[in-house]
């Protein structure tokens, strides 16, 4: 109780300063061997295994000493029984780790001492990824959770980290984990070996992700340019969807290149990329009596759209436009297989259905057809088709019609297209314009098919086209010149036409069994004869008669000569036409004991004959019989592929069709005017070696068959590979990841054989047009060594063609390759060593051999 006139109790609070060492949180800790406290020298020792854990702070030691008053802590290593230092110190603050022989922390200040440190952070570069890049230094002042301070480091993108094969000696850095290094003077450094490499400062990112960069170009000479520096430029990250890059090459003669690229990318959306190149070539010098001066291009774009983004509607882009002799004079020569690109073509689409019924579906398309040898463009600019679904006018939507008279059906389809016939030169430019032809098709097929006798299949029906055309021809007699000349009338027109026709077809199955205990227990043979009529009426009222009054020659003419979609039919037409195909199916035994089934193989794909009868000709009713088949051998592993035209008439002196049938004259039952072989066989180690599990690649977009497939060329790899020398262009694979190191004597290797023949005989001069052998292969002689080679002979000119030898090793962090064409017209070398690691592939040496002219 407290009496009158006191103050109450209260408690009395401590007005003392709080030690500023006191730590703030709770501190675990633990070791296998003891834990011992001094209280004399207020420190804890941890010994084997020790553990300290505080806050985001955790360090892990062989032995710990802890000093609680003054909150700082060691941490180093132990020997074992052999004397050899073990249980390195692990310290980890946040995100950061540190693997040094021994540190020093203060848990106030997070300021620490480390010796021999080891940590490892995440680089990246663009769309190329990231990889880890490691840091030595043999003492490291951290300054706080955001800065270090190296003296003596090393820094290395090799696999084995304590005895890199090669590592950048610094002097004095400053790390910033995540961010970057800052270096003073620094060299690199092979197996310990300095070389002259040198800079007086350095600079490496350690950014992750897509960042922003500048490419290092490549230093050479050019006999016909001077020096040059080739593939350097700018990386920059635009957004999350979208990035660019640029590249050029500079010569001392004036000449240039520049390249943009722009790869974007929208999940469940779209995606595609933008090339654009450009060179200004210059020869010699000016004043020279050789100097000349010429500009190329190439623009590729690729888009596709996203299934899902809308099922109704698709945009679609393949361009590969541009110079018809850029590959071949292209100041970057790299990619050998692109010289022999002799086509250029392109497509834009955009396509939407309408699923009302009647559905429709719409198109409007833009092509580009580009010959680089005649220098002939083709462009449609644009084309609109449009069709809708097959209409049942006697029949229910969703029920199963039966008869002729439900299985009755129309359609309308559309096609329309402005038609451009233009050279390199005045592409992209308003001449291209002045030729262009525009016209319209619009054709209504009426069909109905059933079945009689059970066994045959019968179809009947007829078309109706309507041909629409923007301008048409006039011909007429000049008095002046004594000649008929055609002259172009502008304005719209119109013709119809239409056909009837009819068909009948069957099925026939042979089955020939040998038994069961027959390798070939049974063969099964399948026919497919059919038999159909054409019938198209005249359309002479189209055609008109212009007189030669100075010769008095006569000629019919129609004014849609030379119009996109043909003439009117100016002669009936009454034909029969006969078809035969046949397949051949095996059942044989399996070889594997085990199996419980026969195995079905196919002995030949298709064997299919054609032709036709002219009901309306005077002579040459029979037309020449067409024979193609094809079948697969060995395992699929070799295709064949066949065919033949047999003609039943004979030839005069002259090379012309006669009405005389081939036997009358002599011959056999037909003459064979052309016929051509093809023959593709594909073979490697794996074939002998059937327990070997194959495995799969993954596919990398920028290098080898791919990336010759983006830039236009083939991707079977007969004409070479291609590869893109601004990126490192080799396997990232670790050889420490092969089971066996050494292939012993099981050496992986392929094979790719293709044998063309044509023979061509339409005069009775049989004569072999092309015959031709192309082969490449590739031999890995170890998991670090690839050999490589590609070529073809030509039996008709009896020379090779273009030929490469493409040599690679792995050299654990370094990458080595070798490129030789020893011969022809694109004879060169190419030579490359640098580090596999993106981030650090501006450490490179590259040479090769002077281009020789390919103008």
């Amino acid at each position: 109780m407290t009496e009158m006139g006191q103050a109450p109790d209260s408690v009395l609070h401590d007005t003392l300063p709080k030690n500023a060492g006191t730590l703030m949180d709770q501190v675990r800790y633990k070791a296998k061997d003891y834990v011992r406290i001094n209280q004399r020298k207020k420190r804890i020792y941890l010994y084997n295994e020790a553990e300290i854990y505080y806050q985001d702070t955790e360090l892990k030691a062989g032995v710990i000493v802890l000093d609680y008053v003054n909150n700082e802590v060691y941490a180093g290593r132990i020997k074992d029984a052999d004397g050899n230092y073990t249980q390195l110190p692990f310290f980890k603050q946040g995100t950061n780790e540190v693997i040094p022989d021994s540190i020093r922390f203060n848990f106030d200040t997070e300021k620490a001492i480390i010796w021999n440190s080891r940590t490892e952070q995440q680089a990246g570069l663009g769309r190329l990824g990231s990889e880890s890049m490691k840091v030595y230094a043999q003492r490291t002042k951290k300054e706080n959770d955001s800065v270090y301070f190296l003296s003596e480091g090393k820094i290395t993108t090799a696999k084995d980290t304590l005895d890199p094969d090669y590592y950048i000696r610094v002097r004095k850095a400053k790390l910033v984990p995540g961010k970057k290094v800052i270096a003073g003077f620094s060299n690199l450094y092979i197996v310990d070996v300095p070389t002259p490499v040198a800079l007086p400062f350095a600079y490496f990112p350690l950014t992750t992700g897509r960042t922003a960069g500048i490419m290092m170009p490549t230093f050479g000479n050019d006999a016909r340019r001077g020096y040059f520096l080739q593939n350097g430029g700018y990386y920059l990250p635009i957004s999350d969807y979208v990035d660019l890059t640029l590249t050029g090459d500079l010569y001392t003669n004036g000449s240039y290149g520049f390249r943009a690229q722009s790869v974007y990318a929208k999940r469940y959306r779209f995606r595609g990329n933008v090339n654009f190149r450009y060179e200004n070539l210059v020869t010699s010098q000016k004043g020279f009596s050789d100097y000349t001066r010429t500009t190329i291009y190439n623009i590729q774009v690729s888009h596709s759209q996203d299934a899902k983004a809308n099922p109704n509607s698709r945009f679609s882009a393949s361009v590969n436009l541009g110079s018809s002799q850029y590959y071949r004079n292209s100041l970057i020569q790299q990619n050998l297989p692109n010289t022999q690109v002799n086509n250029l073509s392109s497509s834009i689409s955009y396509s939407k259905t309408f699923p009302a019924y009647p559905s429709v579906n719409l198109s409007l398309t833009a092509t580009h057809n580009q010959n680089t040898n005649t220098d002939v463009v083709d462009v449609t600019l644009p084309t609109l088709q449009a069709s809708m679904e097959r209409i049942f006018p006697f029949a229910k939507r969703d029920g199963i019609k039966k008869g002729a008279l439900q299985n009755i059906n129309f359609q309308y389809d559309l096609n329309a297209r402005n038609s451009i016939r233009t050279n390199s030169t005045d592409f992209l430019t308003g001449k291209m314009f002045d030729d262009a032809r525009m016209g319209a098709r619009h054709r209504i097929p009426i069909a109905t098919n059933f079945k009689v006798a059970k066994y045959f299949s019968v179809s009947m029906g007829g078309s109706y086209e309507e041909i629409w055309t923007g301008d048409t021809s006039l011909r007429f007699y000049d008095g002046e010149t004594g000649t008929i000349e055609r002259d172009t009338v502008e304005g719209f027109d119109r013709f119809n036409q239409y056909s009837l026709n009819a068909s009948i077809g069957t099925t026939l199955y042979g089955t020939f069994n040998f038994g069961e205990d027959k390798t070939i227990q049974a063969l099964r043979h399948v026919m497919r004869p059919s038999v159909s009529y054409g019938w198209a009426p005249s359309f002479d009222q189209y055609y008109e008669q212009v007189v030669n009054q100075t010769t008095g020659d006569e000629v019919y003419y129609t004014r849609f000569e030379n119009t996109l979609y043909g003439t009117p039919r100016q002669q009936q037409s009454s034909s029969m036409s006969f078809s035969l195909a046949n397949t051949l199916e095996a059942k044989v035994r399996d070889r594997d004991s085990t199996a419980t089934e026969p195995k079905k193989i196919f002995l030949l794909n298709s064997l299919n004959f054609s032709t036709s009868y002219n009901l309306e000709a005077d002579s040459l009713r029979l037309s020449p019989v067409s024979m193609t088949g094809g079948t697969n051998l060995l395992d699929n592993k070799m295709t064949v592929n066949f065919g033949a035209n047999l003609d039943p008439y004979t030839v005069d002196n002259n090379g012309r069709r006669i009405n005389t049938l081939n036997i009358n004259s002599g011959g056999g039952i037909v003459r064979v005017t052309s016929a051509r072989l093809n023959i593709s066989y594909r073979f490697g180690s794996e074939d002998f070696d059937r327990e070997r599990e194959r495995e799969e690649e993954e596919e990398d977009p920028y290098a080898g068959d791919n990336y010759t497939a983006a830039s236009g060329g083939r991707t079977d790899g007969l004409f070479g590979r291609a590869d893109n020398f601004n990126r490192s262009a080799f396997d990232d694979r670790d050889p420490s990841s092969v089971e066996n190191p050494a292939w012993g004597s099981r050496i992986p290797w392929n094979v790719r054989l293709q044998y063309a023949m044509n023979y061509s005989n339409p005069n009775r001069d049989g004569r072999i047009s092309n015959h031709s052998l192309m082969f490449t292969g590739d031999v890995e002689l170890s998991p670090r060594w690839q050999v490589g080679f590609s070529s073809s002979y030509d039996f008709v000119r009896s020379g090779f063609g273009v030929t490469q030898l493409r040599f690679q090793r792995d050299l654990g962090s370094f990458n080595l390759k070798f490129d030789w064409t020893p011969f022809g017209q694109f004879e060169r070398w190419y030579f490359f060593i640098g580090i596999k690691a993106n981030v650090l592939k501006d450490l490179k040496w590259e040479n090769r051999s002077q281009r020789s002219n390919f103008n």
